[in-house]
């Protein structure tokens, strides 16, 4: 049987991507933010695409199908219902939707073949790729995404964004039949307007952080407070059911008819206007930020309660934006009654790309799944382009600036000191990753022991929030030592868990108390940013406020030079932990190219770049072109 190409894109409205899965394995998956240098990019995924088939050495003429994540003429019918049910009131907002929905977003097919006629080389006078475009319904996208990308043979499915067409939660089983071809039944939803990202964006929106972009900046901040609006948000904002479903008591929201999310009444409830932009946070922005992240743990964990006791599964997959609250998936491993939670790592609408390729293979083709070994199908996450040394050294070159080249022993070695002593390394190896978070393709990596380091990344090289916390990454190996992340089922090495695998940075646990340091009672006094600059651990680099980490686990199979370069760091200092957080600085996307990370090496203060098996110096770079590149990325 011939093999089967399948090109699966996001598009349009927030974070744009392409996958590429050959007969039913995932080849190749990008993001247009990383091509293009704009965040959440959200426009047709042409670069994305082109590095994908670049990746599987073909080009559009061999791909079979492309599929779209969602179903446009579903969604058109959901903004129609709501400028009616809502008219006059947003009747801008809609003249301004259904003038690009006319333009060219209904007529999304022939626009598809369109983009993909110039990565067609035989596509000959018709002007257009000719093959067979088929649209799925965003849900069962970010399902398929989670079920069919996962190691499970059978699992429950939980799917929670801001809306799709027009769900908003779903919940589904996952199963393998005997002839090996797995199956996704959805067994309840909600619908818009009642949506749990929606809620998330409007307290985003009202603390003064941009939505679809700052929901984690709202996560981040919440340990600095206490959560004493939650009850409020609960009885006031909405009708919580015991399985978790609900309804919004929408007399406090705009976000149906207007681009500003909530109005007077929310502002009065919570005790005034809301926050303008990089103005200071105060105390009741703290407890807000508290109060909602309860208030959503609270939810969620009744969905997967209630999706656990009437699907009678041990398993459970998740999709959509809000499974990226890392915090909430830590409570779900906990206390959910599941004995194993799986995230894709792509939660978001980017994902979408990957599950409606999956979705094709499996619903439409009818083609039986992997062999299962236990092992989920992202590789890691790393999916994304990768750069030869020849590549890296040509970039250098072009700079004129000096660096070493050695094998990646000595390479790794000579890091691994570097990181003990103090320095801050951009490390850039192999494929990049797909998905929001950086798990050391892109990463930058510091000395997790140091008391300083939290405040210097986050002013020095982030240039961001200095409450902003950073994430540990640690040798699989030694994680229960260090974290207290425990589950009944270890998802990669089977059997009775040890610890637990984390390898997408998406669950957060307590660091382990043997590891913890106990406040003064002067220090349990403090409240809000005043909290910051308390150590609470061997790792305060990576230990947040309340004592919690958001955890990635690295293995040697999941990421060798990883592996190794920890392995090092704890000969060294006999910590295997390192804080790990994402190649960019705020406001940009993730490094994609050689030349992206040395322009934030040089315009930041990193000390080390190492890229495959080159190490830059910034000691030994020429201070003219350090300041240049430092007064450009101050301009941008």
């Amino acid at each position: 049987m011939p093999s089967v190409y399948i090109l699966g894109i996001s598009a349009f409205f927030h974070d744009s991507a392409a996958c590429l899965v050959k007969d039913g394995q995932i080849i190749a998956a990008s993001q247009e933010e990383r091509f293009t240098r704009v965040k959440h990019d959200p426009s047709f995924p042409t670069r994305a695409v082109s590095a994908c088939l670049e990746q599987a050495e073909i080009t559009m003429d061999d791909v079979d199908f492309v599929g779209f994540y969602e179903k446009p003429h579903l969604k058109f019918e959901r903004i129609l219902t709501t400028a009616g049910r809502y008219f006059p009131h947003g009747f801008d907002v809609f003249r301004e939707a259904i003038s690009t929905w006319l333009r060219f977003k209904f007529w999304q097919p022939d626009y598809i073949c369109s983009e993909l006629y110039a990565l067609s080389p035989s596509a000959g006078k018709a002007m257009r790729w000719n093959g067979e475009i088929i649209f799925c319904e965003h849900h069962f996208s970010h399902a398929a995404s989670a079920f069919y990308a996962s190691p499970f043979a059978e699992a429950a499915i939980l799917t929670i964004d801001g809306v799709g067409e027009w769900s908003t939660v779903t919940t589904a089983s996952g199963r393998t039949k005997k002839d090996k071809i797995p199956a996704i039944k959805f067994l309840q939803e909600m619908r818009y307007p009642h949506s749990l990202g929606m809620l998330y964006s409007a307290f985003t929106s009202y603390l003064g952080f941009k939505v679809n972009s700052g929901e984690y900046k709202v996560m981040g901040l919440a340990p600095y407070g206490e959560p004493c609006h939650t009850q409020k948000i609960l009885d006031e904002l909405m009708c919580l059911r015991e399985d978790g479903s609900f309804e919004l008591n929408m007399e406090y929201f705009c976000f149906p008819f207007s681009h500003v999310m909530t109005n007077d009444r929310f502002a009065t409830l919570f005790g005034g206007p809301l926050r303008k932009a990089e103005t200071m946070l105060e105390s009741r922005h703290y407890d807000l930020a508290a109060s909602i992240q309860c208030a959503v743990e609270e939810i969620v964990l009744r969905m997967a309660k209630h999706l656990q006791k009437t699907s009678g599964l041990k398993r459970l997959c998740l999709a959509g934006g809000v499974a990226l609250n890392c915090v909430a998936n830590g409570k779900l491993l906990r206390e959910s009654g599941f004995d194993d939670v799986w995230v894709q790592p792509a939660s978001g609408d980017a994902g979408g790309a990957l599950g409606v390729a999956l979705y094709i293979y499996h619903d439409v083709l009818k083609r039986p799944s992997r062999c299962m070994t236990g092992t989920d199908l992202m590789k890691g996450g790393f999916l994304g382009k990768a750069y030869s040394s020849d590549q890296v050294v040509g970039a250098i070159n072009k700079l004129g600036v000096p660096f070493y080249q050695a094998d990646m022993e000595t390479i790794s070695q000579r890091t691994a000191s570097l990181l003990a002593g103090g320095s801050i390394v951009g490390w850039f190896q192999g494929n990049m990753e797909f998905g929001p978070r950086a798990l050391g393709a892109r990463s930058i990596l510091a000395d997790s022991r140091s008391q300083d380091m939290q405040k210097k990344l986050n002013l020095k090289i982030k240039f961001r929030e200095s409450f902003r916390p950073f994430a540990p990454v640690v040798l699989r190996e030694y994680v229960q030592d260090w974290f207290e992340l425990n589950g009944k089922i270890d998802s990669i090495l089977g059997g009775v868990s040890s610890g637990y695998d984390s390898p997408y940075m998406l669950l957060v646990s307590q660091v382990n108390p043997s590891k913890c340091r106990q406040m003064t009672v002067q220090e349990s006094q403090l409240t809000g940013i005043e909290k910051l600059n308390v150590i609470r651990s061997e790792i305060p680099s990576c230990t947040h406020v309340d004592y919690s980490a958001r955890v990635q686990t690295v293995t040697q199979k999941t990421n060798c030079r990883l592996h190794d370069l920890i392995s090092r760091f704890y000969s060294e200092t006999g910590v295997p932990v390192l804080v790990n957080t994402s190649f960019n600085i705020r406001g940009e996307p993730i490094v994609c190219t050689p030349e992206d990370a040395l322009k934030c090496f040089l315009g930041t203060d990193m000390d080390v770049l190492v890229m495959e098996n080159c190490l830059l110096l910034k000691q030994e770079m020429p201070l003219e072109l350090v300041s240049d590149y430092r007064g450009n990325f101050e301009m941008d």
